[in-house]
Protein backbone atom coordinates (compact mmCIF):
# COMPACT_ATOMS: atom_id res chain seq x y z
CA UNK A 1 0.00 0.00 0.00
CA UNK A 2 1.63 3.28 -1.05
CA UNK A 3 2.34 5.97 1.56
CA UNK A 4 0.31 9.08 0.92
CA UNK A 5 1.15 12.69 1.71
CA UNK A 6 -1.44 12.65 4.49
CA UNK A 7 0.32 9.68 6.11
CA UNK A 8 3.69 11.45 5.92
CA UNK A 9 2.18 14.59 7.42
CA UNK A 10 0.59 12.55 10.19
CA UNK A 11 3.95 10.93 10.89
CA UNK A 12 5.59 14.35 11.19
CA UNK A 13 2.89 15.47 13.64
CA UNK A 14 3.28 12.32 15.74
CA UNK A 15 7.06 12.70 15.83
CA UNK A 16 6.72 16.37 16.83
CA UNK A 17 4.23 15.44 19.55
CA UNK A 18 6.61 12.80 20.92
CA UNK A 19 9.48 15.29 20.95
CA UNK A 20 7.38 17.92 22.72
CA UNK A 21 6.20 15.36 25.28
CA UNK A 22 9.78 14.24 25.94
CA UNK A 23 10.95 17.86 26.24
CA UNK A 24 8.05 18.68 28.58
CA UNK A 25 8.88 15.66 30.74
CA UNK A 26 12.54 16.67 30.94
CA UNK A 27 11.63 20.27 31.83
CA UNK A 28 9.18 19.12 34.49
CA UNK A 29 11.77 16.74 35.94
CA UNK A 30 14.35 19.53 35.95
CA UNK A 31 11.92 21.81 37.76
CA UNK A 32 11.26 19.16 40.42
CA UNK A 33 15.00 18.77 40.98
CA UNK A 34 15.79 22.49 41.25
CA UNK A 35 12.60 23.60 43.03
CA UNK A 36 14.14 23.32 46.55
CA UNK A 37 16.94 25.63 45.41
CA UNK A 38 14.92 28.25 43.51
CA UNK A 39 14.84 30.74 46.39
CA UNK A 40 18.56 30.25 46.98
CA UNK A 41 19.30 30.76 43.28
CA UNK A 42 17.19 33.93 43.09
CA UNK A 43 18.83 35.34 46.22
CA UNK A 44 22.31 34.60 44.86
CA UNK A 45 21.53 36.24 41.50
CA UNK A 46 20.03 39.34 43.15
CA UNK A 47 23.01 39.76 45.49
CA UNK A 48 25.47 39.30 42.62
CA UNK A 49 23.72 41.92 40.49
CA UNK A 50 23.32 44.36 43.39
CA UNK A 51 26.92 44.05 44.58
CA UNK A 52 28.64 43.73 41.21
CA UNK A 53 29.53 47.46 40.89
CA UNK A 54 31.14 47.27 44.34
CA UNK A 55 33.03 44.15 43.28
CA UNK A 56 34.36 45.90 40.16
CA UNK A 57 35.59 48.87 42.20
CA UNK A 58 37.34 46.60 44.71
CA UNK A 59 38.89 44.58 41.87
CA UNK A 60 40.22 47.82 40.31
CA UNK A 61 41.71 48.86 43.67
CA UNK A 62 43.43 45.46 43.91
CA UNK A 63 45.00 45.74 40.48
CA UNK A 64 42.56 43.45 38.66
CA UNK A 65 42.78 40.49 41.09
CA UNK A 66 39.14 39.51 40.73
CA UNK A 67 39.20 36.35 42.87
CA UNK A 68 40.67 38.22 45.80
CA UNK A 69 38.13 41.00 45.29
CA UNK A 70 35.27 38.48 45.25
CA UNK A 71 36.48 36.95 48.51
CA UNK A 72 36.87 40.33 50.21
CA UNK A 73 33.43 41.55 49.14
CA UNK A 74 31.83 38.30 50.33
CA UNK A 75 33.53 38.46 53.72
CA UNK A 76 32.69 42.16 54.10
CA UNK A 77 29.00 41.59 53.33
CA UNK A 78 28.84 38.67 55.76
CA UNK A 79 30.44 40.75 58.52
CA UNK A 80 28.04 43.62 57.89
CA UNK A 81 24.78 41.66 57.79
CA UNK A 82 25.31 38.54 59.90
CA UNK A 83 24.72 40.24 63.26
CA UNK A 84 21.87 42.65 62.39
CA UNK A 85 19.92 40.20 60.21
CA UNK A 86 20.21 37.44 62.81
CA UNK A 87 18.99 39.83 65.50
CA UNK A 88 15.99 40.83 63.40
CA UNK A 89 15.08 37.22 62.58
CA UNK A 90 15.46 35.88 66.11
CA UNK A 91 13.69 38.93 67.53
CA UNK A 92 10.74 38.35 65.21
CA UNK A 93 10.51 34.71 66.27
CA UNK A 94 10.65 35.61 69.96
CA UNK A 95 8.15 38.47 69.59
CA UNK A 96 5.58 36.29 67.79
CA UNK A 97 6.02 33.55 70.40
CA UNK A 98 5.47 35.97 73.28
CA UNK A 99 2.50 37.52 71.49
CA UNK A 100 0.79 34.16 71.07
CA UNK A 101 1.55 33.13 74.66
CA UNK A 102 0.49 36.29 76.49
CA UNK A 103 -2.19 37.72 74.20
CA UNK A 104 -5.38 36.50 75.88
CA UNK A 105 -8.42 37.44 73.79
CA UNK A 106 -10.75 36.00 76.42
CA UNK A 107 -10.02 38.98 78.68
CA UNK A 108 -11.33 41.47 76.14
CA UNK A 109 -14.63 43.28 76.64
CA UNK A 110 -16.78 45.14 74.12
CA UNK A 111 -19.56 47.70 74.56
CA UNK A 112 -23.05 46.88 73.32
CA UNK A 113 -23.57 47.67 69.62
CA UNK A 114 -25.67 50.68 68.61
CA UNK A 115 -28.94 50.02 66.79
CA UNK A 116 -27.61 51.81 63.72
CA UNK A 117 -25.42 48.79 62.98
CA UNK A 118 -28.52 46.93 61.77
CA UNK A 119 -28.89 49.48 58.99
CA UNK A 120 -25.51 48.60 57.46
CA UNK A 121 -26.01 47.25 53.94
CA UNK A 122 -25.64 43.49 53.39
CA UNK A 123 -23.92 42.67 56.70
CA UNK A 124 -25.95 44.75 59.17
CA UNK A 125 -27.92 41.96 60.87
CA UNK A 126 -24.97 39.55 61.05
CA UNK A 127 -22.64 42.28 62.34
CA UNK A 128 -25.14 43.37 65.00
CA UNK A 129 -25.71 39.79 66.16
CA UNK A 130 -22.01 38.99 66.43
CA UNK A 131 -21.20 42.33 68.14
CA UNK A 132 -24.03 41.83 70.61
CA UNK A 133 -22.82 38.30 71.38
CA UNK A 134 -19.25 39.55 71.88
CA UNK A 135 -20.45 42.23 74.32
CA UNK A 136 -22.27 39.68 76.48
CA UNK A 137 -20.33 36.45 76.01
CA UNK A 138 -16.99 37.00 74.33
CA UNK A 139 -15.91 33.38 74.65
CA UNK A 140 -18.96 32.25 72.67
CA UNK A 141 -18.23 34.89 69.97
CA UNK A 142 -14.62 33.81 69.93
CA UNK A 143 -15.69 30.20 69.40
CA UNK A 144 -17.54 31.24 66.23
CA UNK A 145 -14.43 32.71 64.62
CA UNK A 146 -11.98 30.22 66.14
CA UNK A 147 -11.25 28.47 62.81
CA UNK A 148 -10.27 31.77 61.17
CA UNK A 149 -8.16 32.78 64.18
CA UNK A 150 -6.48 29.39 64.12
CA UNK A 151 -5.52 29.91 60.47
CA UNK A 152 -4.10 33.36 61.26
CA UNK A 153 -2.17 32.05 64.25
CA UNK A 154 -0.71 29.16 62.29
CA UNK A 155 0.28 31.55 59.50
CA UNK A 156 2.07 33.79 62.00
CA UNK A 157 3.89 30.79 63.44
CA UNK A 158 4.89 29.65 59.94
CA UNK A 159 6.23 33.10 59.11
CA UNK A 160 8.19 33.19 62.37
CA UNK A 161 9.49 29.67 61.81
CA UNK A 162 10.58 30.57 58.27
CA UNK A 163 12.68 33.43 59.61
CA UNK A 164 15.41 31.05 60.76
CA UNK A 165 15.47 29.09 57.49
CA UNK A 166 15.28 32.32 55.49
CA UNK A 167 18.24 33.78 57.39
CA UNK A 168 20.30 30.66 56.72
CA UNK A 169 19.31 30.78 53.03
CA UNK A 170 20.37 34.43 52.88
CA UNK A 171 23.81 33.69 54.34
CA UNK A 172 24.36 30.74 51.99
CA UNK A 173 23.31 32.89 49.01
CA UNK A 174 25.90 35.53 50.01
CA UNK A 175 28.54 32.81 49.94
CA UNK A 176 27.36 31.54 46.53
CA UNK A 177 27.24 35.05 45.09
CA UNK A 178 30.95 35.33 45.86
CA UNK A 179 31.60 32.57 43.31
CA UNK A 180 29.38 34.31 40.73
CA UNK A 181 31.27 37.62 40.65
CA UNK A 182 34.13 36.43 38.43
CA UNK A 183 32.01 34.69 35.74
CA UNK A 184 29.29 37.37 35.92
CA UNK A 185 30.27 38.91 32.58
CA UNK A 186 30.05 35.54 30.81
CA UNK A 187 26.69 34.81 32.44
CA UNK A 188 25.39 38.24 31.38
CA UNK A 189 26.49 37.65 27.77
CA UNK A 190 24.78 34.24 27.76
CA UNK A 191 21.58 35.78 29.12
CA UNK A 192 21.66 38.51 26.48
CA UNK A 193 22.16 35.92 23.75
CA UNK A 194 19.19 33.97 25.06
CA UNK A 195 17.08 37.13 25.40
CA UNK A 196 17.76 37.99 21.75
CA UNK A 197 16.12 34.73 20.80
CA UNK A 198 13.02 35.74 22.77
CA UNK A 199 12.90 39.44 21.96
CA UNK A 200 14.83 40.21 18.80
CA UNK A 201 16.12 43.77 18.77
CA UNK A 202 15.52 44.54 22.46
CA UNK A 203 16.96 41.51 24.24
CA UNK A 204 20.04 43.37 25.50
CA UNK A 205 17.92 46.30 26.63
CA UNK A 206 15.59 44.04 28.63
CA UNK A 207 18.52 42.35 30.41
CA UNK A 208 20.07 45.74 31.23
CA UNK A 209 16.69 47.00 32.46
CA UNK A 210 16.24 43.94 34.69
CA UNK A 211 19.70 44.45 36.19
CA UNK A 212 19.12 48.16 36.78
CA UNK A 213 15.76 47.46 38.44
CA UNK A 214 17.28 44.83 40.74
CA UNK A 215 20.03 47.23 41.80
CA UNK A 216 17.57 50.09 42.25
CA UNK A 217 15.11 48.14 44.40
CA UNK A 218 17.67 46.11 46.36
CA UNK A 219 19.86 49.08 47.27
CA UNK A 220 17.45 52.02 47.16
CA UNK A 221 14.43 50.33 48.76
CA UNK A 222 15.45 47.12 50.54
CA UNK A 223 18.95 48.23 51.57
CA UNK A 224 17.99 51.64 52.93
CA UNK A 225 14.90 50.25 54.68
CA UNK A 226 17.01 47.52 56.29
CA UNK A 227 19.63 50.05 57.42
CA UNK A 228 16.94 52.34 58.81
CA UNK A 229 15.23 49.53 60.74
CA UNK A 230 18.54 48.34 62.20
CA UNK A 231 19.54 51.83 63.32
CA UNK A 232 16.09 52.28 64.83
CA UNK A 233 16.45 48.93 66.60
CA UNK A 234 19.79 49.96 68.09
CA UNK A 235 18.26 53.17 69.41
CA UNK A 236 15.23 51.41 70.88
CA UNK A 237 17.32 48.72 72.55
CA UNK A 238 19.63 51.37 74.04
CA UNK A 239 16.59 53.28 75.34
CA UNK A 240 14.98 50.14 76.76
CA UNK A 241 11.93 50.21 74.48
CA UNK A 242 9.95 46.98 74.87
CA UNK A 243 9.44 44.76 71.78
CA UNK A 244 12.18 46.64 69.93
CA UNK A 245 12.75 43.81 67.46
CA UNK A 246 9.14 43.56 66.28
CA UNK A 247 8.91 47.36 66.01
CA UNK A 248 12.06 47.25 63.88
CA UNK A 249 10.42 44.69 61.59
CA UNK A 250 7.39 46.99 61.27
CA UNK A 251 9.72 49.87 60.40
CA UNK A 252 11.39 47.66 57.78
CA UNK A 253 8.06 46.75 56.17
CA UNK A 254 6.85 50.38 56.16
CA UNK A 255 10.10 51.43 54.50
CA UNK A 256 9.89 48.77 51.80
CA UNK A 257 6.32 49.64 50.87
CA UNK A 258 7.32 53.32 50.64
CA UNK A 259 5.08 54.55 53.46
CA UNK A 260 7.98 55.40 55.73
CA UNK A 261 8.49 54.86 59.47
CA UNK A 262 7.17 58.24 60.63
CA UNK A 263 3.83 56.74 61.71
CA UNK A 264 5.84 54.60 64.16
CA UNK A 265 8.57 57.05 65.16
CA UNK A 266 6.34 60.04 65.96
CA UNK A 267 4.13 58.24 68.56
CA UNK A 268 7.26 56.53 69.95
CA UNK A 269 9.06 59.86 70.45
CA UNK A 270 5.96 61.42 72.05
CA UNK A 271 5.67 58.40 74.36
CA UNK A 272 9.33 58.69 75.36
CA UNK A 273 8.70 62.19 76.80
CA UNK A 274 5.97 60.76 79.05
CA UNK A 275 7.75 57.57 80.15
CA UNK A 276 11.43 58.60 80.33
CA UNK A 277 13.36 61.26 82.16
CA UNK A 278 14.08 64.46 80.25
CA UNK A 279 17.71 63.67 79.38
CA UNK A 280 16.95 60.17 78.07
CA UNK A 281 13.94 61.38 76.10
CA UNK A 282 16.01 64.21 74.59
CA UNK A 283 18.81 61.84 73.55
CA UNK A 284 16.30 59.32 72.18
CA UNK A 285 14.52 62.02 70.16
CA UNK A 286 17.79 63.48 68.86
CA UNK A 287 18.78 60.01 67.63
CA UNK A 288 15.45 58.83 66.19
CA UNK A 289 14.60 61.99 64.23
CA UNK A 290 17.65 61.72 61.89
CA UNK A 291 17.04 57.97 61.58
CA UNK A 292 13.46 58.72 60.53
CA UNK A 293 14.71 61.13 57.84
CA UNK A 294 17.37 58.74 56.57
CA UNK A 295 15.28 57.34 53.72
CA UNK A 296 14.33 60.82 52.50
CA UNK A 297 18.01 61.80 52.34
CA UNK A 298 19.66 58.61 51.05
CA UNK A 299 17.07 57.17 48.69
CA UNK A 300 17.28 59.98 46.08
CA UNK A 301 21.10 59.72 46.19
CA UNK A 302 21.18 55.94 45.78
CA UNK A 303 18.38 55.66 43.24
CA UNK A 304 19.18 58.73 41.15
CA UNK A 305 16.01 59.44 39.21
CA UNK A 306 13.92 57.41 41.64
CA UNK A 307 11.94 54.21 41.43
CA UNK A 308 9.42 54.14 38.59
CA UNK A 309 7.66 51.02 39.87
CA UNK A 310 4.34 52.02 41.51
CA UNK A 311 4.06 51.68 45.28
CA UNK A 312 1.09 49.34 44.85
CA UNK A 313 3.27 46.87 42.94
CA UNK A 314 5.87 46.96 45.73
CA UNK A 315 3.12 46.45 48.34
CA UNK A 316 1.67 43.48 46.46
CA UNK A 317 5.18 42.06 46.18
CA UNK A 318 5.72 42.39 49.93
CA UNK A 319 2.38 40.85 50.91
CA UNK A 320 2.49 38.13 48.26
CA UNK A 321 6.11 37.34 49.09
CA UNK A 322 5.41 36.98 52.81
CA UNK A 323 2.34 34.78 52.20
CA UNK A 324 4.15 32.59 49.66
CA UNK A 325 7.69 32.40 51.07
CA UNK A 326 7.54 33.64 54.64
CA UNK A 327 10.02 36.21 55.89
CA UNK A 328 12.28 35.66 52.87
CA UNK A 329 9.49 36.83 50.59
CA UNK A 330 9.53 40.20 52.33
CA UNK A 331 12.67 40.96 50.31
CA UNK A 332 12.29 38.73 47.26
CA UNK A 333 8.66 39.61 46.50
CA UNK A 334 9.07 43.34 45.75
CA UNK A 335 12.31 42.81 43.81
CA UNK A 336 10.92 40.09 41.54
CA UNK A 337 7.61 41.90 41.00
CA UNK A 338 9.39 45.20 40.27
CA UNK A 339 11.53 43.49 37.61
CA UNK A 340 8.47 41.90 36.00
CA UNK A 341 6.62 45.23 36.07
CA UNK A 342 9.48 47.16 34.47
CA UNK A 343 9.97 44.53 31.74
CA UNK A 344 6.25 44.42 30.95
CA UNK A 345 6.10 48.23 30.87
CA UNK A 346 9.05 48.39 28.48
CA UNK A 347 7.54 45.68 26.25
CA UNK A 348 4.12 47.39 26.18
CA UNK A 349 5.69 50.79 25.43
CA UNK A 350 7.71 49.21 22.63
CA UNK A 351 4.66 47.51 21.13
CA UNK A 352 2.64 50.74 21.37
CA UNK A 353 5.44 52.72 19.71
CA UNK A 354 5.70 50.20 16.87
CA UNK A 355 1.93 50.33 16.27
CA UNK A 356 1.98 54.13 16.16
CA UNK A 357 4.88 54.08 13.70
CA UNK A 358 3.05 51.62 11.48
CA UNK A 359 -0.08 53.84 11.48
CA UNK A 360 1.99 56.91 10.57
CA UNK A 361 3.60 55.08 7.66
CA UNK A 362 0.18 54.09 6.36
Amino acid sequence: MPVTDADRQMGVYVELLIRLAALGLLLYWTFILVRPFITLMIWSAILTIALYPTFERVAAWLGGRRRLAAGLVTILVLLIVIGPVTWLALGLVDSVRLLLVHFDLAQFSFPAPPESVKAWPLIGDQAYRFWDLASTNFKAALAEIAPQLKLIGSKLLNIAASAGAGTLTFFVSIFISGFLFCPADSIARALKTFSRKLASGRGDEFIDLAGATIRSVSRGVIGISLLQSLLAGVGMVAAGIPAASIISVIVLILGIIQIGPSIVFIPLIIWSWTAMDTTTALLFSAYMIPVGLLDNIMRPIVMGRGLKTPTLVILIGVLGGIISHGITGLFLGPIVLAVVWELLSAWIDDSYGMNEKAQIQK
